[in-house]
């Protein structure tokens, strides 16, 4: 991070991950204006995508359906909104809580596909202070799941200190207080090799 800003090249795919309560929606919305929106903000070239808007784009409407029935639902619409955006050839900048190898794997092919880097921006935050957040937020991980997420992402944030991004391109690391000396994320710097200019449509 320099001067506040985090620069990656134009039409990339940048997914903002953490435990959940981390902060990342907090984030987002600090930086674009989020509030309680049910599609994709589009800041200039950048589409912004928040998981909680396709949970909120199906809220009340899947009630008869199981809680796992549900969360495929929603995942597939906040995949579906990345994809539709990237084919457009927009740069976008992506919640996702997931950090699990399947997940990340699935991300970085969907960059490939439409020529577009694949770059990881984690949000480290202690245990406890996620927890904290998931309270503050009114929408508390089952314990056996938040122990699942804390396994992947110590997982992910060892392998991309010790220098591998891998599936991504690249991963940044920042912690709350640098979050919240962040401006911006703008897409300004030189393409990669193997990454095409794609025309919106």
């Amino acid at each position: 991070m320099h001067d506040s800003r985090l620069s990656y090249p134009p039409g990339s795919l940048v997914i903002l991950t953490g435990l959940p309560g981390a902060g990342k929606t907090t984030l987002l919305r600090r930086l674009y204006g989020l509030g309680a929106e049910s599609a994709p903000v589009i800041a200039g070239t950048t589409v912004v995508i928040d998981s909680s808007q396709a949970r909120q784009r199906w809220h009340g409407r899947l009630a008869w359906a199981p809680y796992a029935v549900r969360r495929i639902v929603v995942f597939v619409t906040h995949v579906n909104r990345i994809r539709r955006a990237l084919a457009e050839g927009r740069a976008v900048v992506a919640h996702n809580r997931g950090c699990g190898a399947p997940v990340l794997r699935g991300f970085a092919w969907l960059a490939r596909r439409h020529g577009a880097g694949f770059h990881l921006l984690l949000l480290d935050a202690p245990a406890e202070d996620a927890l904290a957040g998931q309270v503050a937020r009114g929408r508390v991980v089952e314990p056996r799941a938040f122990s699942r997420y804390r396994r992947r992402w110590e997982s992910l944030l060892l392998r991309v200190r010790d220098g591998d991004p891998a599936p991504a391109s690249g991963a940044r690391v920042i912690d709350r207080a640098q979050a919240a000396l962040l401006e911006a994320i703008v897409f300004d710097q030189p393409r990669q090799p193997g990454e095409r200019q794609r025309m919106g449509r």
